[in-house]
């Protein structure tokens, strides 16, 4: 029997603790998960790609089928296939989340009819939490500690003495 190899997406700008309950949750369900890293070379997030990779990697270092990869300029299809990835995986918050992932779930079956996707739902403690909305709150000055893990608070602080 072959391994079960999951890939969970995004673009973690910051990453959340509704994306790292995600994380642990499927962790739990495959032999390996690869968290990827997926950005836009042309769009200028919060943090950049080299701060949200070294954070992934920081949260996940002590878990042993956990990886982290970066991505850009690729299909989600093209890279699970590189990894040997038998699912992605995609959290859900809410029916407009359903929705917006519905869209690629179409495409994506068009183009690797043999991967599956599964669908987590978000605990009700995460339902609300969004990395657009926790950049908002970055950008007014709010406290964002009940949302992110404390590495992106690391992250954020070590910016402001620079």
């Amino acid at each position: 029997m072959s391994d079960r190899i999951g890939l969970f997406t995004g673009s973690f700008d910051p990453i959340t603790l509704g994306h790292l309950d995600l994380i642990k949750r499927a962790s739990g369900l495959f032999d390996h998960l690869y968290v990827g890293l997926f950005y836009n070379p042309h769009k200028v997030g919060l943090l950049d790609i080299e701060a949200r990779q070294r954070i992934l990697e920081e949260l996940f270092a002590e878990e042993d089928r956990i990886s982290v990869l970066v991505s850009s300029n690729e299909l989600v299809v093209d890279v699970a296939r590189r990894v040997q990835a038998t699912h992605l995986i995609r959290g859900l918050r809410n029916g407009q989340d359903l929705e917006y992932e519905s869209s690629f779930d179409f495409y994506n079956r068009e183009l690797a009819p043999e991967m599956e996707t599964i669908y987590l739902l978000a605990k009700p403690e995460f339902k609300f939490i969004s990395s657009s909305q926790v950049r908002e709150l970055i950008h007014f000055q709010q406290d964002i500690s009940k949302y992110v893990p404390q590495a992106v608070i690391k992250e954020l602080a070590s910016r402001e003495n620079t």
